[in-house]
């Protein structure tokens, strides 16, 4: 191996694919990424696996000699790190290491044997889909947080994907809290609703991240794999999905609201946060929402610390409630509400409240109340 770039031009790819590397120090080869450079292209094949994902870019370089290595993500990334990025480098594999000069210093990364480098299997044969980058990147922001991090349940550790009649729909739950986003598709899509662990989404949306044109998304029963063009150069990143079956979440979303609240998104947030600065070990704040006086406040209390109270202004109608949340349940969502004012629907004491944005029929958030 012998190539020519500046390090602007690797580091980048470089550092997208250390996510899809192990920290698994029991299996040093997944702490790799994978080198394959090849004179007749000028192109550098760059790969990684943790086993649970894989990625397989490529980039066009300045190959003189063709060649193979597995260097340690972690070691390779900080070192071009340090780099000045318009630094002119010198790649070449030299006794089974890598050797990499500029033009003050010269270093050599230590590489692992070749052949202990697991296979990064394409997904051939299965459902395809084509969406652009952003409005994917939307739906997998939109609820994942709403995943559970248990590992006892890996049907509710997931983000679920299932298509609709003209959409994709994203949902996740952790039996607290439900979130669910509608990205619009032109063409219908069928193919079996995946479940997308929880633990890979980090990875994926940073590996995404910045890919600006269409994404395919091939399906099968054991994988979902993405893949995007950059330059002249396909890119993909390849995802396990579980087997296991997402809990008819439809059922659990209350249809006829006894009571309803129209608030500016901001007025709540702020209000909330204030008011957890009093909140309980639990997280608790209370909602009391008068209709008839036209009043909603929310209130918190804390033995230790204090107590606060605060009423926001809106529109409001139905049967007067009062009721307790997670206000980090409810924070969260706020990201995925793309609209100044919000909907809030309460079906009575101990029923759930669903949020939505006023102009954002796109999303829908279902926050259990507290017993406590």
């Amino acid at each position: 191996m012998n190539i020519e770039c500046r390090t602007k031009e690797l580091i980048g790819v470089v550092d997208k694919a250390s996510r899809a590397t192990s920290k698994n120090l029991s299996l040093p080869v997944l702490t790799c990424i994978y080198l394959n450079a090849d004179k007749t292209t000028n192109v550098l094949n760059i790969k990684a696996t943790n086993l649970d994902i894989g990625a397989d870019f490529k980039v066009k370089l300045k190959c003189l000699e063709s060649g193979i290595a597995a260097v340690p993500a972690n070691t390779f990334l900080n070192f071009l790190s340090s780099l000045n990025p318009d630094s002119d480098l010198k790649i070449i594999l030299e006794n089974g290491n890598l050797k990499i000069s500029s033009k003050n210093n010269s270093s050599v990364i230590k590489c692992h044997p070749i052949e202990d480098f697991p296979t990064i299997p394409l997904v051939i044969g299965g459902k395809e889909a084509t969406i652009k980058s952003k409005e994917f990147l939307s739906g997998i922001k939109s609820v994942w947080y709403s995943a559970s991090n248990s590992t006892i349940k890996p049907e509710l550790a997931s983000v679920y994907i299932t298509p609709g009649e003209q959409e994709l729909v994203f949902v996740s739950t952790d039996s607290f809290r439900l979130a669910e986003k509608k990205i619009h598709y032109k063409n219908p899509i069928e193919f079996q609703p995946i479940l997308l662990p929880h633990k890979n989404i980090a990875d994926i949306l940073k590996i995404l991240d910045g890919v600006d044109s269409d994404i395919k998304l091939i399906f099968d029963k054991n994988q979902i794999s993405f893949s995007f063009m950059s330059g002249n150069n396909t890119n993909f990143l390849v995802s396990r999905i579980i087997d296991g079956s997402f809990p008819d979440y439809k059922q659990i979303i209350p249809k006829s609201p006894l009571t309803e609240v129209a608030i500016l998104k901001n007025d709540l947030i702020s209000t909330i946060r204030r008011a957890q600065v009093f909140s309980d070990a639990f997280n608790q704040v209370r909602f009391k929402i008068e209709p008839e006086e036209k009043k909603f406040s929310i209130t918190t209390k804390n033995n230790d610390v204090g107590e606060f109270a605060e009423e926001i202004a809106g529109k409001f109608s139905g049967e007067p409630i009062e009721i307790s949340f997670n206000h980090k349940y409810i924070l969260d969502a706020m990201q995925a509400i793309d609209s100044d004012s919000l909907l809030l629907s309460l079906s009575g004491a101990g029923k759930p409240m669903i949020m939505k944005g006023a102009s954002d029929k796109s999303f829908t958030y279902v926050v259990m109340p507290m017993n406590r």
